[in-house]
């Protein structure tokens, strides 16, 4: 008979080995980019261009995948031959404006958001991965709404963070 005997030992460290998504941790990281999103808008209002530009590159590295290669990221008011945005600059761009490459982008980030709400219809989890599809709808300073379709994939990183690995956003078809 084989057997293991830990009488008089500590117990053994166990190291768990789980890079399983969850479905907390995706609503936190949406909930996440929308306080990203209202804090980029803060700063412009209170530090102009500058403050918001910084702002909205520390909420890429953080947020978005872009350091380990491109992002399937098609921002809501986007078109032409700068509808995707697969690197971290075109993503500033769109969030912030000012990049005469970019010269459609008023910087959407940089509007005066006063709330961000994350309805999902749909969340899928898979391994350290997951797929999000709803709506998210923003309130403006004079209190208009606007509400978009929005799509997410999330991948957890083996340091446990969740970065945004694609993001697809549109209006809502009005025909």
């Amino acid at each position: 008979m084989l057997g293991l005997s830990l009488q008089g030992q500590a117990a053994p460290t166990v190291q768990v080995l789980n890079g399983n998504i969850t479905q907390a941790e995706v609503v936190a990281a949406q909930k996440g980019w929308c306080q990203a999103l209202l804090k980029i808008s803060a700063a412009y209002a209170s530090g102009g261009f500058s403050q918001a530009k910084a702002t909205a590159e520390a909420v890429i590295d953080q947020a978005y995948a872009y350091q380990f290669g491109p992002v399937a990221f098609k921002p809501t008011l986007a078109s032409g031959a700068q509808t995707f945005r697969a690197t971290r600059a075109g993503a500033l761009a769109y969030f912030v404006g000012g990049n005469p490459a970019f010269p459609s982008d008023k910087g959407f980030a940089i509007k005066p958001w006063r709330s961000c709400e994350v309805t999902n219809q749909v969340i899928q989890l898979n391994g350290s991965y997951a797929n999000t599809m709803g709506n998210v709808s923003f309130k403006d300073a004079a209190g208009k709404t606007t509400t978009v379709d929005k799509t997410w994939a999330f991948m957890k990183e083996p340091d446990g963070s969740i970065r945004i690995v694609l993001h697809h956003s549109s209006l809502p078809f009005e025909g």
